[in-house]
C-alpha cells in the first residue's frame, strides 16, 4: 500500500493563508528561543545540547508516526537523512565559522538564505521568481543588514564558512519542498531530527566532553527547543511547504531576528539601535509586501525574471524528438500559481525521490537555536 501523501493539486488560499500563519508563528518561536536558553545552556557544550535537543524532538515525532516510518521506503528514508544532514550541516558550518568571523557578519550571511533560496528555487525547480517578489526579497535582506549591525570588515574564511552555512539553510528549504510532496509528513520529519540528532551526538562525542546537564535551567531550555523549535517548529514547516512556495517559506522565516529583538526588549531588557528598529520594521514591511498583489498597471513590468525552461521541456522533447515542436496541449500541466507570481510545483514535478535531498534560518546554538 502505499504512503505518499497527495499533494496539493492547486494553491488554496485559505490553507496557504494558514500555513504561512503557521510559519510566523515559527518564527516567533526560533525567535523566543534567544531569550529561553541565553543563561540556561552556558554549561552545556553546544554539540551536546544540539543532540539532546533533536534526538528529544525526533523520539516526540516518531510516537505517533511509528506506523508511518514502519512503512517508509528507503528513498524516503534517504530524504529524510538528507535533510537531515543538510541542517546539520549548516548549524556545523555557522559554528566554525563563528571562530573566525564576527557575530554581525554571521547574523547577516546566515540570514542570505532568503535571498539564495529563491534563486535556488529558480534553478533547481524551475520556479518564477517576479519582479515584485525580487522586490520584497530585496526589501527583508537590506532589512537584515541594518538589523545584524553589518560593519563591512571581510573575514575571508570564516565568512566563507558561514556562507556555507546559508547554502544549506536555503537548500535545505529547496530540499523539504521537494520530499514533503513525495513521502508522509510526520515520517520524514521524524527521520530528518533524528539524523540531525544522531550526528550532532557524534560530533559532541569527538569533539567534546559530552555530559548530560545536571541544572533544571538546562533542562527546560532542551525541552522548549526540543517541542516547541524543533518538534513543532519542523513539522510545521514541513506542513506549510506542501501549501506554499520556498520563496515565501524563506522570507517569513528570515523574520526571525525581528522576533528575537522584540522578546529580548519585552523579557531580557535588551535595547536595539534605532538603526536596529529601522531594519525590524524593513523586514516586516518585506514580508508584508509579498502579500499585496500589484495592481493590474504594474502586472507587465512585474513580469518572471527567472523564467526557466518549461517543466515537461523533457518529455515534449522524447516524443516529439528532432527539433519538432510540440503542439501546446502535450506539455504536461503540473504547475498552479501562487499567490504571488511564483509556480508552484505539482504531484508529477521532479524525477523520482526529487535527487532525495541531501527544512530554517538559522544562527549558532547560542545565537540562534531555532
Amino acid at each position: 500500500m502505499s504512503i505518499e501523501e497527495p499533494a496539493a493539486r492547486k494553491t488554496d488560499a485559505p490553507a496557504a493563508w494558514m500555513a504561512e500563519s503557521g510559519l510566523v508563528v515559527v518564527a516567533a518561536v526560533f525567535g523566543l528561543t534567544f531569550v529561553v536558553i541565553q543563561d540556561a545552556i552556558e554549561n552545556v557544550p553546544p554539540w551536546s545540547f544540539v543532540a539532546l535537543r533533536f534526538l528529544l524532538a525526533a523520539g516526540v515525532v516518531a510516537v505517533p508516526y511509528a506506523a508511518q516510518i514502519g512503512r517508509l521506503s528507503r528513498t524516503g528514508w534517504g530524504a529524510g537523512a538528507g535533510l537531515g544532514l543538510l541542517l546539520v550541516g549548516g548549524y556545523a558550518f555557522q559554528t566554525i565559522g563563528l571562530t573566525y568571523t564576527t557575530a554581525s557578519n554571521s547574523g547577516f550571511i546566515t540570514g542570505l538564505y532568503i535571498v539564495f533560496t529563491p534563486l535556488m528555487a529558480a534553478v533547481l525547480l524551475r520556479q518564477r521568481v517576479t519582479r515584485w517578489s525580487a522586490l520584497c526579497i530585496a526589501t527583508a535582506a537590506l532589512g537584515l543588514l541594518l538589523l545584524s549591525g553589518y560593519g563591512g570588515a571581510f573575514h575571508p574564511l570564516g565568512d566563507a564558512l558561514t556562507l556555507a552555512s546559508s547554502l544549506c539553510f536555503a537548500l535545505h528549504i529547496i530540499a523539504m519542498d521537494r520530499a514533503v510532496r513525495r513521502f508522509p509528513t510526520g515520517a520524514l520529519v521524524a527521520v530528518q531530527l533524528g539524523t540531525c540528532g544522531t550526528v550532532a551526538l557524534c560530533i559532541a562525542l569527538l569533539k567534546e566532553d559530552f555530559r548530560l546537564p545536571g541544572e533544571w535551567d538546562a533542562w527546560g531550555a532542551i525541552a522548549f527547543t526540543g517541542l516547541a523549535a524543533s518538534a513543532f517548529a519542523y513539522f510545521v514547516q514541513a506542513y506549510a511547504q506542501r501549501r506554499t512556495s520556498p520563496t515565501r517559506v524563506s522570507v517569513i522565516l528570515g523574520m526571525e531576528p525581528v522576533f528575537a529583538g522584540i522578546f529580548g526588549y519585552w523579557l531580557a531588557g535588551d535595547r536595539l539601535t534605532p538603526l536596529g528598529w529601522m531594519g525590524a520594521a524593513t523586514m516586516v514591511l518585506g514580508v508584508l509586501l509579498m502579500d499585496v498583489k500589484p495592481s493590474r498597471v504594474s502586472l507587465k513590468w512585474g513580469r518572471s525574471i527567472f523564467t526557466g525552461r518549461p517543466q515537461g521541456f523533457d518529455i515534449v522533447f522524447t516524443r516529439h524528438g528532432r527539433g519538432r515542436a510540440a503542439p501546446r496541449s502535450a506539455v504536461p500541466h503540473t504547475r498552479t500559481a501562487g499567490a504571488d507570481g511564483e509556480w508552484l510545483p505539482g504531484p508529477l514535478e521532479g524525477p523520482e525521490g526529487a535527487n532525495a535531498p541531501g527544512p530554517s534560518a538559522l544562527l549558532s546554538e547560542h545565537r540562534r537555536t531555532g
